[in-house]
């Protein structure tokens, strides 16, 4: 069992938590709001969706406050906090992630009310994350559930890239690809995104729900507010702030997990930094029948079987949006001894990533981090941390590594 008390456990989950405050939705929403308010004092209805939506609404309130007459969050099941519920004008339904059903189909029809309902004194303010092309849509004629689930699932087995996924995803949908923003009819409205996807790009975050127009005129302002090169950025500065060396990562990473778990355990053995931090969303390709896990843990056991007996090398992979896969956890902080407390609990590492089963070996171990719904949703983060726990030991940890996300 990894050691609670190894200070270097702490250390990354403070890194952790440091990256995911600043791309937290409902800061980015209440500063990106009140740093450009508006003027006019027209009432302003909302309409958030995504896995940050329910944080990104509250944003929206901080800032607005009265002005705010509706709103309308879709997003995961059990997202919401109950402040937002609490909120009057708030409409929170749910769909379904990662793989849509009935309660997408009925989420999309419900948004597509929303607009086709907007006052014409009303400014509509758009707040999109990731989570947004599932848990949303409504389909092309002669397109059927069974037709999107089997999609789904098909392209998430094979460990189809998001921005490719995101692509696909357009050409199936009524709402995608830009069609929602053209069924406002060229009114005026402004959309903030937190990105999960490479480049960035409207056009593809949320499968372009509120993408450019794919017809007639466009007048929706658009700005990304936050996105992983924040979290990976905020990750290397909490870390020099602690005396430590740094170095990030020059681009996202999309490839394989287990592919990259080489990679990142290459290059923090031989990086001259202490901490090393990448950010991007990995691919798995699923076997037949799928154990229990997540990208981020399947990349974590994998690099633990890199960094097995190198005792200063740890990792942790995680999602920032505190899930991974079909589970709850957001990923696993792994350490030289993790393969051994698996073997010691009677699993077999390479049987476990051969068979997509990661969780079951990283519950054994003791590695599996939990952090709940964060209220951001950029992709994934790996840090990697290369420091003795007597180096660690010096450090000035406290404040921040008590209100990070705990273990299991």
């Amino acid at each position: 069992m990894l050691q609670s008390g190894d200070p270097r456990r702490g250390l990354l989950l403070e890194l952790l938590q440091a990256a995911l405050r600043r791309v937290d939705g409902r800061r980015c929403v209440r500063e990106a709001l009140r740093a450009a308010p508006d003027a006019g004092g027209a009432p302003v209805w909302i309409a958030a969706v995504g896995k940050a939506a329910p944080a990104m609404a509250l944003g929206a309130y901080d800032a607005l406050g009265s002005s705010i007459s509706r709103s309308l969050i879709i997003t995961r099941e059990g997202h919401a906090p109950p402040e937002l519920l609490s909120l009057p004008g708030a409409e929170v339904i749910t769909g379904s992630h990662p793989v849509p059903d009935e309660r997408s189909l009925a989420a999309g029809e419900w948004l597509l009310e929303w607009v086709d309902a907007l006052p014409p004194e009303v400014e509509p303010l758009f707040l999109v994350s990731g989570g947004a092309s599932s848990l949303v849509e409504v389909l092309r004629e002669g397109l059927t559930l069974a037709d999107l689930e089997a999609f789904t699932t098909r392209e998430l087995a094979a460990g189809t890239a998001i921005a490719a996924l995101n692509a696909q995803r357009i050409a199936l949908s009524r709402i995608k690809g830009g069609r929602l923003t053209a069924r406002l009819g060229g009114r005026s409205a402004r959309a903030l995104f937190v990105s999960d996807v490479p480049g960035d790009d409207p056009a593809l975050i949320g499968s372009g729900l509120l993408g450019p127009a794919s017809e007639g005129p466009d007048r929706v302002t658009r700005s990304v507010i936050a996105s992983v090169e924040h979290a990976v950025a905020a990750a290397a500065a909490a870390a020099r702030s602690l005396g430590l060396s740094a170095h990030t990562a020059g681009r996202r990473f999309d490839e394989d997990a287990v592919r990259l778990a080489a990679r990142c355990a290459h290059e923090l053995r031989l990086s001259p930094s202490a901490v090393c931090v990448w950010g991007g969303e990995s691919t798995v390709q699923l076997p037949r029948h799928p154990g229990r896990g997540g990208r981020n843990q399947h990349l974590a056991l994998a690099a633990a079987r890199l960094i097995a007996g190198q005792g200063d090398l740890m990792l942790l992979a995680a999602g920032t949006d505190g899930t991974d896969g079909v589970t709850e956890d957001a990923g696993a902080l792994v350490d030289a001894e993790s393969c051994a407390r698996v073997a010691l609990a009677g699993m077999d590492v390479d049987r476990c990533l051969a068979t997509a089963d990661s969780a079951a070996a990283l519950a054994a171990s003791g590695d599996l981090v939990h952090t709940g719904p964060t209220g951001t949703n950029v992709g994934d983060l790996v840090i990697g941390l290369k420091l003795t726990r007597e180096e660690a030991a010096g450090l000035p940890l406290g404040a921040v590594a008590a209100r990070a996300p705990r273990v299991l």
